[in-house]
């Protein structure tokens, strides 16, 4: 039998086929086991096609009627990460009372924090695609500015409810973000640790500073 033959025969072993219409069911799978991988890996070099169609149990071939090649791959998986820590600090925001407004900056900067640090792999991704390249004068997009965003409408929040900031409500997300930013990369690559509960008390003391 041709080798290729085989190696999508064993691919396909030990998975149902996905009945018609759940090719959103299958393309959730796909980048499920892409983010396990990327977890395993720790950074998206060793992300392959077919590494991820094994974790699956298909063959190559189907992840292609799905993504064209890797790079699309990896695209769909930054915005499937990104879709995961914006909804984990929304929910975070959300826990906390809407008249607390600083508590519900600190609740989603400790969401980011606690995303960072269990997920080194899929964070990392979303350092190196961190901007979209745009034309000169046009503002960049890309899911780390994103998260400034929506830090920076947090404390435009807190500026209407009378908390005064040493700075722009943009310059203070920006610190804030920068700092906790630095704190995680320290304890990924330097001290090797992990939990949140380790950086929260170092964001927290930042919200404070950026408040006159």
């Amino acid at each position: 039998m041709n080798r290729r033959v085989v190696e999508r025969v064993e691919a396909g072993m030990g998975r149902t086929r996905n009945r018609w219409g759940e090719g959103e069911r299958l393309r959730g799978e796909i980048l499920a086991a892409a983010g396990r991988l990327l977890a395993e890996l720790g950074g998206e070099d060793g992300l392959t096609i077919r590494g991820v169609a094994r974790a699956v149990g298909i063959a190559p071939a189907s992840i292609y009627q799905h993504f064209s090649d890797r790079a699309e791959l990896v695209r769909g998986l930054l915005d499937h990460e990104y879709a995961r820590l914006r909804d984990s600090m929304r929910a975070a925001e959300e826990s906390i009372g809407e008249t607390d407004v600083v508590g519900r900056v600190r609740a989603q900067i400790h969401a980011y924090c606690a995303f960072a640090m269990e997920n080194p792999g899929h964070y990392r991704l979303m350092l190196a695609n961190g901007a979209s390249d745009l034309a000169p004068g046009t503002r960049p997009t890309g899911p780390l500015l994103d998260v400034i965003d929506r830090l920076t409408a947090g404390f435009e929040r807190c500026v209407e409810a009378g908390h005064e900031l040493r700075v722009t409500p943009g310059r203070a997300a920006a610190v804030v973000f920068v700092g906790a930013h630095g704190r995680v990369a320290l304890f990924h690559s330097a001290l090797n640790r992990s939990g949140a509960e380790l950086v929260e008390p170092f964001v927290d003391e930042l919200v404070s500073l950026v408040f006159k």
